[in-house]
């Protein structure tokens, strides 16, 4: 793997060089956008907007519209703006990570303490195991600062960006049911259905199987077969057949039972 970004944590007076990495990859198929009449592959050029010529990566520049005349900024000019945010992950405080909403969660990434850091980073990530904390973090990556968490998972120091308060939507433009809407039968045996299908979560038996679909569908394809065409057809129900519904769940021979202890 290669790094995405190198730096420091700043923990306290202690500083940590690390490594960032990407902790996740893509499980869809990299499929081509291509000509329909001809089936040549689709290309994307950045041009030139007045002469129309396209123009390589090494003569691009950023640039800010002030006066009706553009500022232009290097890389050395985003980090004088601050320098330190740009280098440093900071840790401003340590919360119980069951206070952070999963709405605020977003893309998480694995830290590689550099050689000058390696027991520091091990004081770390075991502070963090026994306390059972995270660290709540800044940072900038890409020029645009974010927020983070730092937490240990199993011998590595996560960190998960987060979202900030004010990019969550508020609920109030939802048209939501009220609780009194809900009957107190009808929510036992909701309740009960969950207990039965209730097992420890286990995400390695979870799988993509919509990409593995789609790849038998392109091989069908590629042999000249016609694939099967389904179609998924949505229908309402009346809401006093929720209960029957709920019955039928419980006792039907497709639910999945909790083993007897």
């Amino acid at each position: 793997m290669r790094p995405i970004w190198t730096g420091a944590i700043g923990f306290g007076l202690v500083n940590i060089p690390v490594k960032l990495y990407s902790a996740t990859q893509g499980s869809e198929l990299d499929l081509d956008m291509l000509d329909k009449k001809d089936l040549s592959n689709i290309k994307f050029k950045r041009v030139n907007e007045s002469t129309g010529k396209e123009v390589p990566w090494s003569q691009i520049v950023k640039g800010y519209l002030m006066n009706d005349k553009y500022v232009i900024l290097s890389d050395k000019d985003f980090e004088s703006a601050n320098a330190e945010k740009t280098k440093t992950i900071s840790i401003s405080e340590f919360v119980n990570e069951t206070e952070i909403d999963p709405v605020y969660y977003e893309t998480p990434y694995y830290l590689e303490p550099d050689k000058s850091g390696v027991r520091a980073y091990a004081l770390l990530r075991e502070a963090l195991a026994k306390t059972g904390k995270v660290g709540v973090a800044s940072f900038v990556m890409r020029n645009k600062e974010g927020l983070a968490i730092l937490r240990a998972q199993d011998d590595v120091i996560l960190l998960n960006r987060i979202r900030f308060h004010q990019e969550i939507r508020p609920q109030t433009d939802l048209n939501l049911p009220k609780k009194s809407s809900v009957k107190p039968a009808e929510l036992k045996m909701a309740i009960s259905l969950i207990d039965q299908l209730t097992e420890p979560f286990d995400i390695s038996k979870y799988k993509d199987t919509y990409t593995d679909q789609l790849m038998k569908v392109i091989k069908a394809k590629a042999k000249g077969a016609k694939p099967k065409v389904s179609h998924l057809k949505v229908v309402h129900k009346k809401s006093s057949d929720l209960l029957s519904q709920l019955k039928a769940s419980l006792g039907g021979s497709g639910t999945r039972r909790k083993k007897a202890s």
